[in-house]
């Protein structure tokens, strides 16, 4: 697969999830959802950092939330570079399809993600109690490098409580999947599945 090939294929899964992002942010209140299926709605929510909505900040209790947002941001920045040369440096070697399928997915979603992260905060107002508009003539919800990335993918497939006889868990309510997401995190995920899956196929040098 030749680097135009995979160029190609981020810009594709880009576009996918900043026109998901998008519509959501412009049509959804924050909290608001639409059932598509039983199992599975558009549920949108507001993620200010790491996976599952975790914080920096909630680990290092001296560092304010701007500050870990800063943070973060910049790591996933120098994050994205290295992640950048390694899909260049896979193309150029020719190296296995699965392997730059795979770094072509964990980029595209991190690139999405940081997207939001950078650009979000200036180029929206706020989601609570209203619909935010783009380019809002009273400016963003916060500055550059402090956006909140947008998800809105969640599959309940399952709710109901779990039984007694299950240890530490038994008898509580539970939801079989809790965590929202979005396109981004699909790449991502589906990126370092086919490495863990297939990583024989990925990295054979033959």
């Amino acid at each position: 697969m030749s680097l135009k090939k995979s160029i190609l294929f981020i810009v594709l899964i880009l576009l996918v999830d900043q026109v998901s992002k998008i519509y959501v942010k412009t049509h959804f209140v924050i909290g608001e959802d639409t059932t598509v299926f039983s199992w599975f709605r558009i549920y949108f929510v507001e993620n200010e950092g790491m996976a599952w909505g975790t914080k920096i900040s909630d680990f290092v209790s001296f560092i304010s939330d701007r500050t870990a947002k800063m943070s973060l941001t910049i790591f996933r920045i120098v994050a994205i570079l290295g992640i950048g040369y390694w899909l260049y440096d896979v193309t150029k070697k020719q190296q296995s399809r699965v392997l730059i399928i795979a770094v072509s997915l964990i980029f595209a979603g991190a690139l999405g993600n940081i997207i939001d992260s950078v650009f979000y905060g200036v180029l929206f107002n706020d989601s609570h109690g209203q619909v935010a508009s783009f380019l809002p003539p009273e400016g963003g919800y916060d500055s550059l490098f402090h956006g909140k990335v947008v998800d809105m993918l969640y599959f309940p497939i399952w709710k109901g409580y779990l039984p007694e006889w299950m240890p530490l868990v038994g008898d509580k309510y539970f939801t079989f999947f809790e965590p929202v997401f979005n396109i981004a995190d699909v790449a991502i995920s589906t990126g370092f599945g086919l490495l863990i899956v297939f990583n024989k196929k990925a990295f054979d040098r033959n």
